[in-house]
């Protein structure tokens, strides 16, 4: 694999270190620039004196130390876990909302992924991941985004990957490259999933299909149908919790109308997704 470009976002939250932690096993052998994005914001006064700006000037200040001495903490620990002499990283203190912070640095430093965590559903009822989590799937769709389940555990490899797709897109090579990159370092297997009701695929998703396995030849993989029961999310869920050697789900986002089911599904009925491995989504252009 060639050299990455990795963001990892944190607040300096347990799940935020364990998002790193991931990122750093996953890309253990790989040359990597990681950007440790730390986001904070200063509330407006709404004085418009010149105490007002002096006070905001002054929390600026206090936030943005208090930013970079975390940072630098973080940094401590992230060099006593990893020896890699081609992993090189930067902290970045930026004052922004977090999904601008991460938008800007993905833009600026040509990056290839973001690695953050999410607490899951369990706490929330409207969303399938943690609030922040999915306005970074739903608002930066330049670049792929990884989404670590709270306290997942890196295995050594990533034995099984589990692709999701309604098959109403097909993919060009470039477009499919993330999974790939994942795919081929680690000799994993693919399983590509299409949950769906009993009428099966059309002639447009038959040949997407077709088109996909000649894109996958390099990679084992196999092609699963399956029922859905309660909901594409419970379906796709089911598997992963029968299947102990999946390690990775996927979904390409250019399968508006898959994603959006699963999207609506999830904060209309009010389903958690709560996915036990990490969650790799990329967004295509139109």
């Amino acid at each position: 694999m060639k050299k990455q470009r990795i963001v990892l976002p944190t607040d300096f939250s347990k799940n935020a270190w364990n998002a790193t932690v991931y990122a750093l096993v996953l890309f253990r052998d790989v040359p990597c620039d990681f950007f440790i994005v730390n986001a904070f914001q200063v509330g407006a006064s709404g004085l418009s004196t010149k105490m007002g700006m002096a006070n905001d000037t002054r929390l600026f200040t206090l936030m943005k130390e208090e930013s970079e001495r975390e940072l630098d903490r973080m940094l401590d620990k992230i060099k006593k876990l990893d020896d890699n002499p081609e992993h090189t990283f930067t902290t970045l203190s930026i004052a922004d909302t977090l999904v601008n912070a991460i938008g800007r640095t993905v833009y600026n430093k040509g990056v290839d992924y973001i690695v953050m965590g999410t607490k899951g559903a369990s706490g929330l009822k409207e969303v399938f991941m943690g609030s922040n989590t999915y306005k970074v799937i739903n608002e930066i769709d330049f670049c792929p985004i990884i989404a670590v389940p709270d306290e997942y555990d890196m295995k050594d490899s990533v034995e099984t990957i589990l692709l999701a797709t309604g098959f109403e897109h097909r993919f060009e090579s470039y477009e499919i490259k993330p999974l790939m990159r994942i795919a081929n370092h680690f000799g994993s297997k693919l399983k590509i999933i299409h949950v769906e009701n009993s009428a099966g695929l059309d002639s447009k998703q038959e040949a997407s299909k077709k088109l996909l396995e000649k894109q996958l030849k390099s990679i084992p993989h196999e092609f699963l149908e399956e029922e859905r029961d309660a909901s594409i999310s419970h379906t796709i869920q089911t598997i992963i919790e029968k299947d102990p050697s999946i390690a990775m789900l996927v979904m390409i986002n250019h399968d508006r109308t898959f994603f959006e089911r699963l999207t609506r599904e999830s904060v209309i009925k009010k389903i958690s997704f709560n996915t036990k491995v990490p969650f790799l989504v990329i967004h295509l252009f139109e």
